[in-house]
């Protein structure tokens, strides 16, 4: 981790340890309710292609936005203002594969909402592992309303977190919803106070921090690549993603320390 905030410089993000193997990557545009410029855009490819590449001493991330009022806005319409077609489609790319970069981390990545989270900004957390938001967090997809359709992941990951029927009629009217309508509909694990979101976000990837890497990572390829398959292809993908941890020392630490009543030092190895 050291490694990845040393040597890099990310003009649009912000970079904490806050705990043993954990990394906070806070979306640092304030100014613009951090929107999603073409600089933030390739920042985010950067560093989750490098957390893929390289993790160094990485096991989780939390991705949560400066201040208190906005996660994302989405989209920097500022900047998109007087672009050409082929600007806007030159500048989508970046962003297509900013969402296949958070998409392919095989490193667990937790979204802590702490404000508005509209049309990009909603794509971003619905492409996470999973999310937990503040109170007054809201959520909408909102491209319709501006002559586009969502096009950083926002049809596929709304669709499989809350259905088909919910997906469309959000994404058909461009409406927002909050936060307690999206933990009701399957996109939010939990709601906590401004105060206490990052904390308890924090608290929940620190114990993810704190299992065997390897393992952790395994459980998140076989679940997110099972559910696209049957069930019998699933549970086969599953004993191979399982019979990678048991080769690991990190296996048999763990079952060494359950016997001892100690708890385990996990190595990722």
């Amino acid at each position: 981790m050291e490694g990845i905030m040393a040597s890099e410089d990310y003009s649009t993000l912000l970079l904490e340890a806050r705990e043993p193997h954990l990394l906070v990557v806070t979306l640092n545009r304030p100014e613009s309710a951090n929107a999603i410029n073409t600089q933030m855009g390739l920042d985010l490819v950067q560093l989750f292609e490098k957390l893929a590449l390289d993790p160094g001493d990485t096991r989780c991330a939390v991705l949560t936005g400066a201040g208190s009022k906005a996660f994302c806005a989405g989209g920097d319409l500022k900047e998109r203002k007087d672009m050409s077609d082929e600007d806007w489609r030159g500048q989508h790319l970046v962003f297509e594969r900013m969402i296949r970069a958070i998409l392919g981390c095989p490193l667990p990545i937790i979204g802590a909402v702490n404000g508005a989270a509209y049309g990009g900004g909603c794509e971003i957390a619905a492409a996470v592992d999973f999310l937990y938001a503040a109170e007054r967090a809201r959520f909408a997809l909102t491209e319709t309303t501006l002559g586009i359709i969502p096009g950083a992941g926002g049809t596929q990951n709304l669709a499989r977190a809350v259905g088909e029927k919910r997906a469309k009629e959000l994404i058909f009217s461009g409406k927002p919803f909050t936060a307690a309508q999206a933990l009701d509909w399957g996109l939010v694990n939990a709601i906590f106070s401004q105060d206490r979101l990052l904390d308890e976000t924090v608290e929940t990837a620190a114990n993810i921090a704190g299992n065997a890497p390897v393992a952790v990572r395994q459980a998140k390829l076989a679940i997110h690549r099972g559910l696209q398959m049957s069930l019998a292809d699933g549970l086969a993908f599953e004993i191979e993603a399982y019979n990678r941890t048991v080769v690991t020392e990190d296996r048999r630490e763990g079952v060494m320390a359950f016997n001892e009543k100690r708890k385990a030092q996990f190595r990722g190895r």
